[in-house]
């Protein structure tokens, strides 16, 4: 890793900034959790709602690809989603062998709502923070995303 000035990053800095994410990532799942409590949807679910909100439709294989689970897994987890009427399956027309996943209103619904809640959790949490720290905030934090992809 280089940095911009000469100092060294030593172990324990870098194992004090692994930690802090590590707590932080917590507390946002815990956080992202309480929030869910009140939609008919279970984690799992929310994050696969996100996946096709931000990338639109897509198979059941790359859904179980960005999701880190098994296509049954994901199959079962779509099928309990369309009974609840967040998503449909629709024929590819290019190809009507394929099957996509498609987000329906209430699931972009719950989606839009469920982030305004978090952002606002957010915004509470920064409440004490200077517009120079949010910035810098941002910004690293866009790099240190950046540099994982």
């Amino acid at each position: 890793m280089e940095l911009e000035n000469p100092q060294k990053v030593t172990v324990d800095m870098i194992a004090n900034i692994e930690k802090d994410l590590r707590y932080i990532s917590g507390i946002i799942k815990q956080k992202g959790r309480e929030m869910l409590s009140q939609y008919k949807i279970t984690p799992p679910q929310f994050v696969a709602l996100q996946w096709l909100f931000e990338d639109g439709d897509m198979t059941i294989g790359e859904l179980s690809n960005k999701m880190y689970l098994a296509c049954s897994t994901t199959t079962d987890l779509v099928d309990r989603m369309e009974k609840n009427v967040l998503v449909e399956r629709v024929k590819d027309p290019s190809d009507r062998r394929v099957v996509r996943i498609h987000l329906l209103e209430e699931g972009k619904r719950i989606i839009d709502e469920v982030i305004k809640k978090r952002q606002a959790y957010l915004d509470e949490m920064l409440k004490n923070y200077t517009m120079e720290q949010i910035l810098l905030l941002q910004s690293s934090l866009s790099k240190l995303h950046q540099e994982m992809r």
